[in-house]
C-alpha cells in the first residue's frame, strides 16, 4: 500500500510561479521515481515531469524550460516548481509514484492549478 500527497496549487495570474509538492508513504522500499501527470477539463492526461531516482529526469514540451521536479531532503518527496505559468497550464495536476515490480502507478487526489487573469 502506498499513499501519495499533493499540495501547494492555487490560482495565479499569467507570469507567476507556484511550487507543487509530492509525498509518498507508506510501501515505498522499492520506489523507483516520482512525477506528475495534469489534465484540464476535455483534453486528454498529459505527462508533465518525472523524476527517475536511477538519475533520469523527464520534461514534457510544453513545459520545458519553465517547470522544474526536484527531490527533497528524502526520495519520498518531490517538488515541482513552476515559472511563468500560462493559462494553459491551468489543470489538475496528479503526482504519481512508481514502484519496482507493480506495473500500475499509484496516484495522488490532485491539486488545482488555475492561471487566469
Amino acid at each position: 500500500q502506498v499513499q501519495i500527497v499533493e499540495s501547494g496549487g492555487g490560482l495565479v495570474q499569467p507570469g507567476e510561479s507556484l511550487r507543487l509538492s509530492c509525498a509518498a508513504s507508506g510501501n515505498i522500499f522499492a520506489l523507483n521515481g516520482l512525477g506528475w501527470y495534469r489534465q484540464a477539463p476535455g483534453t486528454q492526461r498529459e505527462l508533465v515531469a518525472f523524476f527517475n531516482f536511477g538519475g533520469t529526469i523527464y520534461y514534457g514540451d510544453s513545459v520545458k524550460g519553465r517547470f522544474t521536479i526536484s527531490r527533497g531532503n528524502t526520495k519520498s518527496t518531490v517538488y515541482l516548481q513552476m515559472n511563468d505559468l500560462k493559462p494553459e497550464d491551468t489543470a489538475v495536476y496528479y503526482c504519481f509514484a512508481q514502484i519496482e515490480g507493480i506495473q500500475n502507478d499509484y496516484w495522488g487526489q490532485g491539486t488545482q492549478v488555475t492561471v487566469s487573469s
